[in-house]
């Protein structure tokens, strides 16, 4: 992992100490559960639960030996001692230690990143209410389209946070399986109620049925909600970096007082934060691929997927809980301008009316072919921008002004279609005032 995206507590979850930690748990729990047994004397558990490791020895072990499972059993057991060390890793596969620690840290960093979400959720929350009847102009191909309110859009933010958040739960849970089942997953060496002790002590649910392995799918799902997730984070990034575009100016990331956009010209103001966040996504969904092609092993088991998940869970974890914590930033530190969301609502007089101008002259009984042919021409003429703007060529039209001239006003009012907005904030059980 780079550090640099890295936050302290996610690294911490995929550190090798942590994994040692669990391995050593798995091994006291497996003995535990040969003791209930009789299979192992009871005599034998404290020395064993008295175990311990160094990983910097651990790592110098297996330089020589090239197996890290053995290369950690090697110095536990010389920290444990004979005759008790040889009923730690009885009848188990180096995969009963992997698979299963690698379960807990996944749903460890589903806690850390739905923490985050949770936080990024209430910032959206928060600024969706605080900007509930702020007009602005909706876009649809990056071109204006109809008044919408910057609350109403933020709340879609919201609402796509709250499934990346059930789906992450989901995904966690679906990947919260352990297995303690021997070489190939039949129990031959070991005892299905040791395998349930394990598990169950690790709050693990155990495979139903596992090979050497468990089975990838469960792993490449939770990189999709992983995947998914950080769609859902750089979709927001990006329109804010629409919105921050200097043609647009509606709203901004935030800036410190002695930052710095550009080394060579001193009026940017870059979106850094998110873009960088779009950045991100990217390297994550390239995770995905490789946790997809993971999901195809030979037989019972084989290692090509073990050398690139060392890599991507831990990097995907980490990018999106950086990832999550930066919006958290941008979202509590947007800078929104009311002001200039008002001015491009009125862009080229008002040409996003135009829907309205065109059913308020069907109507009136023009044909709507007519109408569309008389609101284009205007519409085209005015965002030409050589003359007047839209609604002022479209007073200027008798036949318009014969038919609708009396309901103009309501026509171009911004509020007028706006009854249903609420509507959004009231299905995500966001309270809004009555003003």
């Amino acid at each position: 992992m780079i550090e640099r995206y890295s936050p302290p507590a996610m690294r911490a979850v995929w550190s090798d100490q942590h994994k040692f930690e669990l391995w050593l748990r798995i091994e006291i729990l497996a003995c535990e559960g040969w003791a209930s047994l009789g299979r192992i004397p009871e005599t034998a558990l404290p020395k064993i639960r008295k175990g311990t490791f160094d990983a910097t020895k651990i790592a110098e072990v297996e330089s020589r030996v090239g197996h890290d499972v053995i290369a950690f059993l090697t110095v536990l057991n010389e920290s444990i001692g004979q005759p008790e060390a040889r009923y730690v890793h009885l009848g188990m596969t180096s995969q009963d230690l992997n698979d299963t620690a690698m379960a807990v840290q996944m749903v460890e960093s589903a806690q850390l990143i739905d923490h985050e979400l949770a936080k990024l959720r209430e910032a959206a929350a928060d600024l969706a209410i605080r900007h509930r009847r702020t007009l602005m102009a909706g876009r649809t191909h990056g071109i204006v389209a109809e008044p919408i309110t910057f609350g109403f859009k933020v709340a879609g933010w919201v609402a796509e946070l709250d499934r990346s958040i059930e789906r992450l739960k989901n995904a966690a849970d679906e990947a919260a399986v352990g297995r303690v089942s021997g070489a190939v997953g039949t129990h031959a060496t070991i005892d299905p109620k040791v395998e349930e002790h394990v598990c169950g002590q690790l709050g693990l649910k155990v495979d139903v049925v596992s090979t050497q392995v468990v089975a990838r799918d469960r792993h490449s799902g939770f990189m999709s909600a992983l995947a998914i997730t950080a769609g859902t984070l750089e979709r927001i990034a990006t329109e804010i970096r629409h919105l921050q575009r200097s043609e647009i100016s509606e709203a901004f990331e935030p800036f410190g007082k002695e930052q710095k956009g550009s080394s060579a010209m001193p009026h940017k103001r870059n979106p850094v934060l998110t873009e960088r966040v779009c950045g991100l996504a990217r390297v994550v969904r390239g995770n995905l691929v490789t946790a997809l092609e993971n999901t195809a092993l030979w037989h019972e088991r084989d290692i090509s997927h073990s050398s690139a998940e060392r890599i991507i869970f831990p990097d995907a974890c980490a990018t999106v809980d950086y990832m999550t914590i930066e919006m958290n930033k941008v979202l509590r530190g947007l800078e929104v301008r009311p002001e200039r969301m008002l001015a491009n609502l009125q862009f080229a007089g008002g040409v996003v009316f135009s829907q309205r101008v065109l059913l308020a002259l069907v109507e009136s009984g023009m044909s709507r072919e007519d109408a569309y042919l008389v609101v284009q021409k205007a519409a085209m003429e005015a965002m030409d921008g050589t003359g007047p703007g839209f609604r002022a060529l479209l007073e200027k039209n008798d036949e318009v002004m014969k038919r609708i001239g009396s309901r103009m006003a309501k026509v171009f009012d911004a509020w007028s279609g706006l009854e249903h907005t609420d509507l959004a904030f009231e299905r995500l059980g966001l309270g809004v005032s009555a003003t």
